[in-house]
């Protein structure tokens, strides 16, 4: 079991790692391109309450918000400060809190939609996040995932916190997670990117 300490120490370095991305991030291609198709893949009848764990700079939160067509209430969570001041600029509507994902501030079932995109990866304890997901949604509530699976890119070795992509790479483990946290994986599909990255897509339901 990972110590508290060393979860703080995690936590500060993925934070400072995204505050030097915070100012560029928006650049890239492929995060724009990846929000507009979790968008397009999120079944949006009925969800007014939507969470966007680890939002950075709420890319995947205004994608869902034109994808409406109408108003949604939209709140993100991220550990960077300056990848949230970004988002505070450019989704002014959202309500936009720096959090951990596994401690969510948000009252038992007060979402319809969990989102979160190309982060589990970075998270010591993802049974410990996605129970949050669990928690956090109402009934028949759905939380919609997207996690590498080619690695497409050459791997940079890193120092200051673990990358566990291979955790999430397939539906059979990200089901097996979601099972433990009272979720249950509804569809998911494949999608990749043009400079070579790959993701699945999933959708996981809350289990009650």
């Amino acid at each position: 079991m990972t110590s508290l300490s060393a979860r703080d120490d995690v936590a500060a370095a993925v934070a400072a790692a995204y505050d030097a991305r915070a100012a560029t991030y928006d650049e890239s291609a492929m995060h724009r391109d990846l929000a507009v198709t979790v968008a397009g893949f999120c079944a949006l009848d009925g969800v007014r309450d939507v969470l966007d764990v680890a939002t950075g700079t709420g890319l995947v939160l205004r994608a869902l918000a034109s994808a409406a067509g109408r108003p949604l209430r939209l709140a993100g969570v991220d550990l960077s400060p300056d990848m949230l001041t970004v988002a505070r600029r450019e989704a002014p509507d959202a309500t936009l809190l720096r959090a951990d994902a596994a401690a969510l501030p948000l009252a038992d079932g007060s979402a319809d939609l969990v989102t979160c995109v190309t982060a589990l990866q970075l998270m010591p304890r993802p049974d410990a996040v996605l129970a949050e997901w669990a928690r956090v949604l109402r009934p028949g509530g759905r939380a919609v995932t997207a996690t590498f699976t080619g690695f497409g890119r050459p791997a940079r070795p890193r120092r200051d916190f673990p990358v566990r992509h291979d955790r999430f790479a397939t539906p059979e483990l990200l089901a097996g997670l979601a099972t433990r946290a009272g979720l249950r994986l509804t569809r998911h599909a494949a999608w990749s990117h043009h400079d070579g990255d790959a993701f699945l897509l999933a959708e996981l339901e809350a289990d009650r």
